[in-house]
């Protein structure tokens, strides 16, 4: 090949070329060093759970896991009523009105309790178990009780017959046969217990869910916003279909919590009687609020509020709510067809943005 028929490149068109090659290797570094997304999913407590996070500094899945599983035994050693050695089974198995010593959590429950029991005017109460035994919840063996069985056993149920003392790490029954049952914040405390095990980590972007409820911190791995969706509630588990999808807007982390009347229920002579208690009556509500999402900060006492307003119904739930600055957003069921209503807090937020 003569020197004339050479290909000849001028100084731009090695310049460009340079240029294009060096973004494209950059491109590629960027793409390949993009943090992956971890994910977890397990059963415990009765449900299952699923817990996704990335980090700039990856910590291994296997040691997150381990953790995970420790934090888990521990909230069962101490909260699970199916276990009678467990805290709360001997709390509630002895007769005994002495002070016993409580953990900083156990106590921290219970002052959590005692306040919303306080501004719900005694509707949310988690000394209510007998109340699920009289009416066959517990077991699901369904039973009518009589206005004299309700009255007694409300005789023997009250947040207020729990006695605290911060200073000295203790708890006391005033009436020796008072149960204690935190499943309607359980969920929630192990959401907290388990985002706390990433927040140790320094992880910083996760969305932890348990048996449905959540928190949620940060954003996806691509720098999109984590979007999530509160279930349509109907009544069969297998035919679940979300009614909202949801934008998490706030990256410093919301939680979501959410109570239904839907999924445990009996019917009796034509009538429904739902699961959800009301302890001031010792009755199931009989509302048509069937759902209650609580967007908070604090998964334990937003799973607890979400309890309350399915306790309130959709008017006094609108009116404590306001009272509180609670985000709430109620679902009724109108005759089988459902509509929503935001609280005055959710619907000022910009926490979250729901889809239109």
């Amino acid at each position: 090949m003569s020197a004339s028929s050479q290909p000849k490149y001028s100084p731009l068109k090695v310049l460009l070329y340079l240029l294009v090659s060096a973004a494209i290797i950059y491109g590629l570094r960027h793409y390949t060093s993009q943090p992956q997304l971890q994910k977890v999913e397990g059963f415990a407590q009765g449900t299952t759970y699923h817990i996704s996070w990335w980090s700039g500094n990856p910590v291994p899945t296997k040691d997150i896991e381990q953790q995970f599983n420790a934090t888990l035994n521990q909230i069962d050693a101490e909260l699970s009523t199916y276990r009678d050695d467990s805290y709360i089974s001997k709390l509630n198995h002895s007769s005994s009105t002495d002070w016993q010593p409580a953990s900083t959590d156990f106590i921290q429950l219970i002052e959590i309790a005692k306040d919303i029991h306080h501004k719900t005017g005694g509707c949310y109460d988690p000394t209510i178990g007998p109340l699920f035994n009289l009416w066959g919840f517990q077991k699901d063996k369904f039973n009518l009780p009589t206005a004299a069985e309700i009255a007694a056993v409300t005789a023997e149920i009250g947040m207020e017959k729990v006695e605290v003392d911060v200073t000295g790490s203790r708890i006391r029954k005033t009436l020796p046969g008072l149960q204690l049952n935190f499943s309607s914040m359980g969920e929630g405390y192990s959401i907290s217990k388990l985002a706390a095990v990433l927040e140790s980590h320094d992880i910083r972007n996760y969305l932890v869910e348990f048996g449905g409820d959540m928190k949620i911190r940060g954003h996806k791995p691509d720098g999109k916003k984590w979007r999530i969706a509160i279930d349509r509630p109907d009544k069969q588990d297998d035919e679940r279909q979300p009614y909202s999808i949801i934008t998490i807007n706030d990256e410093t982390g919301v939680t979501l919590d959410t109570s239904g009347t839907y999924r445990h229920h009996f019917d009796e002579n034509g009538k429904e009687y739902s699961h959800i208690l009301d302890p001031r009556t010792g009755a199931p509500v009989n509302h048509n609020l069937v759902s209650a999402s609580v967007f908070g900060s604090d998964s334990r006492v937003s799973d607890a509020w979400a309890t309350a307003m399915l306790c309130l119904g959709p008017q006094a739930g609108q009116t404590v709510a306001k009272e509180q600055h609670l985000e709430v957003f109620f679902i009724e069921n109108d005759h089988g067809h459902f509509h929503n209503a935001e609280s005055e807090a959710l619907a000022a937020s910009h926490r979250v943005i729901f889809d239109q």
